[in-house]
């Protein structure tokens, strides 16, 4: 077993009940192996994406995603907080994500945001299941990216996405990154955000 085997391994969540594997496996590296993705993975990706669940099938996502060593990606590298850009610039492909405001009535979708986030969750199962580790981010000046992309009034960028094959050189990454890269995974107990009946409950 390699070195970078055993830091995934040791990734793998600790959880409180049984899940499912893949599952408990992913993790948001910052660290990727220097590998381009397949393009048919990426496919398989979207494909996921596609059949993800939508209210009133709106499917409201929409994504910008580019290779590492292409314009595109520098410019999305460009829209990445100072904290991001410390390591994302290792990861083989860049995403931004996005959501269609309205319905085609002109009417505001509510749920359009929840979609979204329903649609990188399949992307993040479909990613794992190919060895691939989704990082995603915050801290993204959406409205620079819109301006740079020339996303349409009417879509709204939301986060970045950091992808790649898992196996990246922990050493690559600034102490401070690798110390968080190694640090034992923690979540809130159940307790704390599911009640039963009634809030607190």
């Amino acid at each position: 077993m390699t070195e970078q085997e055993q830091v995934l391994l040791g990734n793998i969540a600790d959880t409180d009940h049984e899940i499912f594997a893949l599952l408990k496996q992913r993790y948001s590296p910052r660290t990727f192996r220097n590998e381009a993705v397949e393009a048919g993975h990426m496919k398989q990706l979207f494909e996921a994406v596609r059949w993800s669940a939508s209210s009133y099938n709106l499917q409201p996502w929409r994504f910008i995603y580019a290779e590492k060593g292409t314009e595109a990606y520098d410019k999305i590298i460009d829209c990445l907080s100072d904290f991001n850009k410390k390591w994302a610039s290792m990861a083989p492909v860049l995403m931004l994500s996005a959501y269609k405001e309205k319905n085609d009535d002109g009417k505001e979708n509510f749920h359009a945001s929840h979609d979204l986030g329903l649609s990188l969750g399949s992307m993040t199962v479909q990613a794992q299941y190919l060895g691939i580790a989704l990082h995603h981010m915050a801290g993204v000046d959406w409205k620079k990216a819109q301006e740079i992309f020339n996303v349409p009034i009417g879509y709204h960028v939301t986060t970045a996405i950091a992808l790649g094959y898992y196996g990246g050189v922990l050493e690559k990454l600034p102490e401070d990154l690798q110390e968080a890269e190694t640090a034992d995974r923690t979540r809130m107990p159940q307790e704390d955000f599911a009640f039963k009946d009634t809030w607190g409950g």
